[in-house]
């Protein structure tokens, strides 16, 4: 007998109150029929051997019998179980009708129940052989009839099939002669209660998955912590039978099949599949409704639609099947999905994904959901396959699942392709496994893209993406070799030949020395062949013309503009549109830059690594940091081992230093061996940046070192403007407080000429200050006015400097003895850094305030009381339900102005979501009043 799990269930206490008043009847000589009725492995067996042992203990004889399949061949061989050896059984005297044979049989019984009273107990009748099973039945009757001291115990299998079942064994006995209880599946209180007293120790998350892997059958859950043996030896229940030892789960599921018959086992098995196949990628659509699940099972087994639907209905009343959040049934625990397949041949496996790939294709399922089934169905060969794979891949990225893209196409190379199909699918998959920084494939799926046949198009994209991977790894000059591969190939498109022209100017910013070669050989031709340097090409000029000191933001401006507005091929706008957006962030038109980023962004092909994708995220962190929203930066840009820091990571730095998060960014910094890393723009960044963290804390001569050392380099590209790295100011400052005036002065000097080329209020007003801070005295205060004053009148991005110039002024007119105004700026400036939320700023402005000798900043720092007019009505809106589109649209400003002052609303009210809005306003909503008409 099969071990117990621990108090038997409430079911089985009800069916032993059941046979236990049998028992009494019987042993006061009127017997009768208890039926215990239940699903495979619910306890029937169990229930009745506890019923034998109660009637043994009354007094009572048994007589039992156990039907199994491999006796149904045998006429009475149930019956003669019951009875023992009947010696004339099967003599050739004994022999006769089977009417004589059961009467014969039944005088036998009749002779032991003369004896005394009698529990005959049979186990599984519906598996008894054929003359067994009437002889039971008439017995029933007989016992009934003649109030004999018989009681006939028997159970049987209750349980919805897919293969319609045949009548019972009550079907032709009066109800009335019949006391029935069906065995009801654990509940789930039930199951974690048996649980934990079999495994005192689980927790309650074990408990929980051992229930649900039992699917509320006590034999599968008996067998599962047979098993397990306890949270010591798998803290997790697996996911896999392999994972079982010594797989008595795995052989209690088979016999659970095995029972329900050919039909029930094809149906679950091909629901395995389909599930499998719905966990093959990210897509949320399976490909079927909860309604259609029956018919497309029906189809893929051969079954009976309607059957198959009551099935699923059945299996999930009884706990097998648990319904998802969209209403369709799964396998409670994946482990016992897995139990189901387990035997199922790899093949065969295959077969049947392939089989739901093309039944769902046919019944119009999306195509993501038939890709999930092909995922594991192995090559198909068929035309349709790859292209359902190929369409998948596109909805996932879209989606912006790029793993799910990346294992469609991976599937896609499986099936025959021509050249030039799988020459672009090479350059797709390879250009999504570039962006992993720890996969090794990409690269040589663009090199072997690059290699196969394609159209002239196609093979200049591959050899853009391949250069842009390997100048992301630090590999600047293989990178442009590999675009000079295909430069001069097709003098006939000279959108392809701008197109490689503009690639390699980009990818060489990352290596002076193939810079100066690449820019030269492109003014060359602008200057001797004006007709092959396209828009983009003569864009990337003037950006180098402003890096160089040799141009002003005005007349930058004008050119971009007007190569704006000349028709743009589609293959070179996107180095346009990302060269432009630098050029208007540098010369302070930041919302042009903004719908510049947008407008390039929009264009880029996500499974396409293109040169512009980076430089066009570069341009926005450098919008966001010119405006101070250093909260926008991305917190943990990823690294890539061989590439050095990016310029994310720089901004990252600065951003964690204005924030006030110094140790953050001391750990940051120090994350980064700069020894190793290739020369490149992007370090020279990272070196300014760290000279901003060294700088802010406490150390000048760090700071100073990092500064010069990025000028240096700067300096050796060619890169003299201070639009990009303004080192030579912080470089002065470092020397001033290092005791250098001199050397301090110089630097300042030759910032501000420079920055006057330039000739914007931001580049001007920092060297102004600096300069001021520098000089000291009555020239310096004015300088330092003259700071504030442009930075004032400037139109946007100049919020950070101006706060810096506020300070400066401050700190001088306090020197000056002027106090009375020193204060007032100063509390400006704290004001202005508040509403920024850049605390390094306001810290600063605070600390020149006390120097000034006042009492308190009285600013309020957190808090509804913080928020700015414009912060605390957009705040309100918010809290209102509108969106940021309707907000903007009612207060006619941009989206982005409304982003930005929700976010400082959400730093001052210390919250992060626009739920907690109306809670942390104080439960306040505007008036309507208040709100303009839309």
């Amino acid at each position: 007998m099969s071990r117990p799990l621990g108090d038997p269930p409430r079911e089985h206490r009800e069916a032993a109150a059941l046979i236990a008043a049998g028992v009494a009847r019987a042993r006061a000589g009127a017997g009768g029929l208890v039926l215990l009725r239940g699903a495979t492995g619910t306890g029937r067996t169990t229930a009745l051997e506890a019923a034998a042992e109660h009637a043994a203990d009354q007094g009572m004889r048994v007589l039992r019998a156990r039907c199994s399949p491999g006796d149904s061949t045998v006429p009475f061989a149930t019956v003669l179980q019951l009875l023992g050896p009947v010696q004339w059984f099967g003599q050739p005297e004994g022999n006769g009708s089977e009417r004589e044979q059961g009467l014969l049989l039944w005088r036998v019984l009749r002779g032991y129940a003369d004896e005394s009273p009698l529990l005959i107990a049979v186990d599984d009748v519906h598996l008894a052989d054929a003359p067994s099973y009437r002889w039971l039945v008439e017995s029933a009757r007989h016992v009934d009839r003649l109030r004999l001291p018989i009681l006939l115990a028997v159970t049987e299998r209750a349980q919805y099939d897919v293969d319609p079942p045949g009548p019972g064994f009550t079907h032709t006995l009066s109800p009335a002669l019949v006391h029935t209880h069906t065995l009801a599946p654990l509940t789930a209180e039930a199951a974690t209660g048996l649980v934990h007293t079999r495994v005192p120790a689980a927790t309650e998350e074990w408990a929980d998955s051992c229930a649900r892997a039992g699917a509320g059958i006590p034999m599968l859950l008996r067998a599962l912590l047979d098993d397990l043996g306890g949270p010591d030896r798998h803290p997790d229940v697996p996911d896999a039978s392999a994972a079982l030892y010594p797989g008595a789960y795995q052989a209690a599921v088979s016999w659970w099949l095995d029972s329900a018959g050919a039909g029930t086992t094809e149906v679950a098995r091909a629901l395995a599949a389909l599930e499998e196949g719905w966990d093959a990628g990210g897509g949320t659509d399976p490909g079927c409704s909860a309604e259609g699940l029956g018919g497309l099972l029906a189809e893929l087994a051969g079954a009976d639609p309607a059957r198959v639907t009551g099935w699923l209905t059945a299996m999930t009343g009884l706990g097998v099947l648990r319904p998802a959040p969209d209403g369709r049934p799964r396998y409670a625990h994946p482990l016992l999905r897995d139990a189901v397949l387990t035997g199922v041949p790899a093949a065969r496996r295959r077969a049947a994904h392939r089989q739901a790939a093309e039944t769902m294709l046919h019944r119009g399922a999306p195509t993501d959901a038939v890709a999930r089934q092909l995922l594991r169905s192995g090559p198909v060969g068929e035309p349709w396959s790859a292209g359902v794979l190929q369409d998948a891949a596109a909805h996932a990225l879209r989606d912006g699942r790029a793993d799910d893209a990346v294992a469609f196409l991976r599937r896609a190379l499986d099936e025959p392709l021509p050249d030039e199909r799988r020459q672009r699918l090479l350059t797709g998959l390879g250009s999504l496994e570039c962006a992993d920084p720890g996969a090794a494939s990409g690269i040589s799926r663009l090199t072997e893209a690059m290699r196969l046949p394609g159209t002239p198009q196609d093979r200049v994209r591959a050899a853009v993406a391949l250069g842009t991977a390997l100048a992301g790894r630090g590999k600047a000059r293989v990178a442009v070799e590999v675009l000079r591969t295909v430069d001069g190939q097709f003098t006939d498109r000279p959108e392809l030949t701008g197109l490689v022209h503009s690639a390699s100017a980009v990818l060489s910013d990352q290596d002076q020395t193939v810079r100066r070669d690449v820019y030269r050989r492109l003014s060359d031709t602008a200057a001797h062949a004006p007709e092959q340097v396209g828009p983009a090409a003569r864009a990337l000029l003037i950006r180098r013309a402003a890096t160089a000191g040799l141009a002003s933001a005005d007349d930058a401006m004008r050119q971009v503009r007007t190569l704006l507005a000349e028709p743009a091929d589609p293959l070179t706008e996107p180095f346009l549109l990302g060269t432009a957006a630098a050029v208007a962030q540098w010369a302070d038109e930041l919302d042009e830059a903004d719908r510049l980023v947008d407008r390039g962004l929009a264009g880029q092909r996500p499974d396409l690594l293109h040169p512009m994708h980076e430089a066009l995220l570069n341009v926005r962190a450098d919008i966001w940091a010119a405006r101070g929203e250093y909260g926008r930066l991305p917190a943990e840009p990823p690294v890539t081992a061989d590439a050095g820091p990016a310029n994310a990571h720089a901004h990252t730095l600065i951003a964690l230093v204005e924030l006030g998060r110094t140790d953050e960014a001391r750990r940051f910094a120090d994350g980064f061996d700069l020894r190793a890393a290739p020369d490149s723009w992007e370090l020279n960044r990272f070196l300014y940046a760290r000279g901003v963290q060294r700088a802010a804390a406490g150390d000048p001569a760090g700071a100073l070192h990092d500064f010069l050392e990025c000028g240096r380099r700067q300096s050796a590209r060619e890169v003299v403007s201070p639009v990009v790295t303004p080192w030579r100011s912080a470089a002065a400052e470092c020397r001033l407080a290092l005791g250098s005036p001199r050397e301090a002065l110089a630097l300042a000097e030759e910032e501000l000429r420079l920055a006057r080329v330039w000739g914007t209020p931001r580049t001007v007003g920092r060297a102004l200050r600096v300069l001021g801070t520098v000089t000291g005295g009555r020239r310096g205060l004015e300088l330092a006015e003259d700071a504030v004053r442009l930075l004032r009148e400037a139109r946007s991005g100049t919020e950070p400097e101006l706060v810096a110039a506020l300070v400066a002024r401050g700190r001088q007119l306090a020197a000056a003895g002027d106090r009375a105004r020193a204060r007032e700026g100063l509390r400006e400036a704290a004001e202005r850094a508040e509403r920024l939320g850049v605390p390094r700023l306001r810290e600063l402005a605070e600390e020149a305030l006390r120097e000034s000798g006042a009492r308190r900043a009285g600013t309020a720092r957190t808090g509804s009381g913080s928020l700015t007019g414009s912060e605390r009505r957009i705040a309100q809106l918010a809290a209102d339900g509108r969106t940021n589109t309707e907000i903007a649209t009612l207060l006619h400003l941009a989206r982005r102005t409304v982003e930005t002052h929700l976010t400082n609303a959400y730093k001052k009210l210390g919250i992060r979501r626009r739920a907690e809005l109306r809670e942390a306003l104080g439960g306040q909503a505007l008036p309507r009043e208040s709100v303009p008409p839309s």
